[in-house]
């Protein structure tokens, strides 16, 4: 036969940029639409950012699971790391359908929902403020800024300290933030991007040692199964990244392989080992890992070659995404 039947009850076929089909597919034109206003504009205000509604849900869910003891705990836990990313999805999933007779109302919400998923913007503008404040030699404001970028309490460290934080930050970032929120829209679409993203808001906000132990394992280990692939492919794309911007891309190669398991995490030390080998430092947390060799001594200027780095490897993983998706949907 020359064509195909369709079904009644299938829905209609469309080359409308505005009407993919499912509504919650990615289209490369949602997802550039969305990586532009984050580079240009940042973050949505917090009232209406998904982000700050996933974190009022987790707070609201977790002051309703038991702290009777670990075994309640790991068991509400385990509640909290599947229910959450799953009503986050459903909320997505709703919200597509509903949209589905308006197209390009559809459209926009996708998009807006979509750019809260990256943090390429926030994440420059934090490094950028800690470098500032090291070029001004203001210790006191460059602790406070590091706060913005990571979790770990700068109230004693010293100036290179500080940068080395910075550093790894931004590198470990760079999966969280961009590259792994790009590979699960890929293969999942707005669907996929919005559980990523209530998983890693989970594992930032329950995911540690102390009081969540036991309540926040489950969700730190299902961040690290998610996240295994993405940090991988960070390393790789800050590898291309740094050959293009003239680094030392063979010793960022051999730190990764030597050093990229130092870390507790089994997957933040693959871009933080990988961008201390380009960029020829050492980046240490003193009590728990030591990454690369100091070939060169931490000055802030690092700072601002890493976020260099990290924005180039996002505008290629960008690229290989949109260019994937439109060739997808031209040859379908």
């Amino acid at each position: 036969m020359a064509g195909t039947i369709r079904r009644a009850d299938q829905p209609p076929v469309s080359t409308s940029w505005l009407d993919a089909w499912p509504p919650w597919s990615a289209s490369p034109s949602a997802l550039a639409a969305a990586l532009a206003i984050d580079v240009l504009y940042g973050e949505l205000p917090a009232r209406w950012h998904p982000v700050v509604w996933i974190g009022r849900l987790i707070r609201a869910a977790e002051r309703r699971l038991p702290r009777s003891g670990p075994r309640a705990e790991l068991v509400g836990g385990a509640l909290l790391a599947l229910g959450v990313p799953l009503a986050c999805a459903a909320l997505a999933l709703g919200m597509a359908a509903l949209a589905r007779p308006f197209p390009l109302l559809g459209w926009l919400l996708h998009v807006l929902v979509l750019t809260a998923m990256f943090a390429l913007r926030a994440l420059g503008d934090a490094a950028r403020a800690v470098r500032q404040a090291l070029d001004a030699r203001d210790l006191a404001a460059a602790r406070q800024a590091l706060r913005s970028l990571c979790s770990r309490d700068p109230s004693e460290l010293g100036a290179e300290d500080l940068i080395g934080a910075s550093v790894e930050s931004v590198a470990e970032n760079a999966s969280d933030s961009v590259i792994a929120p790009l590979l699960y829209y890929a293969c999942f679409g707005l669907l996929g991007a919005v559980a990523y993203r209530a998983v890693n808001t989970l594992d930032a906000m329950v995911g540690y040692h102390g009081r969540y132990e036991y309540l926040g394992k489950a969700s730190a280990r299902l961040d690290d199964a998610l996240n295994f692939v993405p940090a991988r492919l960070t390393a790789g794309l800050l590898l291309v990244a740094g050959a293009l911007s003239g680094q030392d891309v063979a010793r960022g190669i051999t730190i990764w392989r030597r050093d990229g398991a130092a870390t507790e995490s089994p997957n933040a030390g693959r871009p933080m080992a990988t961008k201390a080998g380009l960029l020829r430092v050492q980046l240490e947390k003193a009590g728990h890992y030591r990454l690369g060799d100091p070939d060169d001594p931490l000055r802030p200027h690092h700072i601002g070659t890493a976020w260099q780095i990290v924005q180039l490897a996002g505008l290629v993983g960008a690229g290989l995404v949109v260019s994937g998706l439109v060739a997808a949907a031209l040859s379908g």
